[in-house]
Formats: structure tokens, C-alpha cells, sequence
């Protein structure tokens, strides 16, 4: 398992790409520099590997240097691989090679997702690459709670207490 930035919280936050593999077309998504939302952002043609991964590579200089990359890990319902993880696997490989740290995110029918959210559009790939890159936003900040939970040996979260103590202060008839 890849240990990323976020995963391990060691260096402060920055742009994610998150993609959403298809042997025909390939939808990208950027992540805000802060980590809070996914963003659609393209959706380039797959005509060979090398060359998708190459533009990929390309795309990920342009937007301030872009070094982690979430794919879309496609499994059935079973929970298995989908037919098309081979090729996907292969792909990351090739991008690892060009410097990129690849990481999966489990994803079941995100084209599906993504067409409930806009409807059937010409870049839906991108967006179906944005619902990947936000699950995975999603799953590592509630993750961050879990352990920041752990450390501080609470329940609650410092945002959890602030909260809490500001909604007791707000209350009608609380006097200071």
C-alpha cells in the first residue's frame, strides 16, 4: 500500500488528479489545493497507454506539479476485479514510472454516480473521475477525525468541541 500525504499527514496538502480508467476515453479530475473538493477537468481519448500516460504526466505539471494520483479501483458487486483491472494495473504502472504515486480508491459504477449528479454529458468521464477523487477526499478526512479521536483520547474532534461549546453559547436565553 502506497503511504501518500494525506494518508500519513506529514507535509501539508496539495492538488490531487483523480482518473476514472476506460479503454476508450479517460476522465481526470482535480482536487482543490486544500483537499476539500474534486473538480471535473478533462476527458482525453485512449489510443495507447503510453501515450495516455504520457499526457497524463503532462497534464499533472500543469496543474502546479500534481504528484498524487487516485484511480479508480473497478470491482463488481462481488467485490472482485472487473475485466478491465488488468489493463488499469498496467496503466498505473507506467504512471508510477513516470514519477507518479498512484493510489486506488474502491470504486463501484462512478459513471452511473456521476450521471445522476449531471445526467448524460459529453465529459461525464471527468465527472465520474471527480466522484472517485471526492470518495477517496471523503474516506481519508474521516479518517483523520478517527485518529485525531485516537490521540486525543475523546470521542470528539477539537471541531466536534468548538462546535458543541458555540451552539451552547448561542442558545436562546444564555447570558455570559
Amino acid at each position: 500500500m502506497n503511504m501518500t500525504y494525506i494518508e500519513n499527514q506529514t507535509n501539508p496538502p496539495r492538488k490531487l488528479l483523480g482518473i476514472d480508467y476506460g479503454t476508450k476515453r479517460i476522465g481526470l479530475a482535480v482536487s482543490a489545493s486544500d483537499g476539500s473538493m474534486a473538480f471535473p477537468l478533462v476527458v482525453i481519448e485512449n489510443r495507447r497507454l503510453e501515450d495516455s500516460a504520457q499526457e497524463i504526466k503532462r497534464i499533472c505539471e500543469e496543474k502546479d506539479g500534481v504528484v498524487d494520483v487516485v484511480m479508480g479501483e473497478s470491482k463488481n458487486f462481488k467485490g472482485e476485479d472487473n475485466i478491465v483491472m488488468g489493463e488499469v494495473r498496467q496503466f498505473a504502472e507506467l504512471l508510477r514510472a513516470k514519477g507518479l504515486n498512484v493510489i486506488f480508491e474502491p470504486e463501484i459504477m462512478s459513471t452511473i454516480q456521476a450521471e445522476r449528479i449531471q445526467g448524460q454529458k459529453a465529459n461525464i468521464d471527468a465527472s465520474a473521475a471527480a466522484v472517485i477523487l471526492q470518495s477517496y477526499l471523503e474516506r481519508i478526512k474521516k479518517q483523520s477525525k478517527k485518529d485525531e479521536q485516537e490521540i486525543n483520547g475523546t470521542e470528539e474532534t477539537l471541531e466536534d468541541i468548538e462546535h458543541r461549546k458555540y451552539s451552547e453559547n448561542t442558545r436562546p436565553g444564555h447570558e455570559e
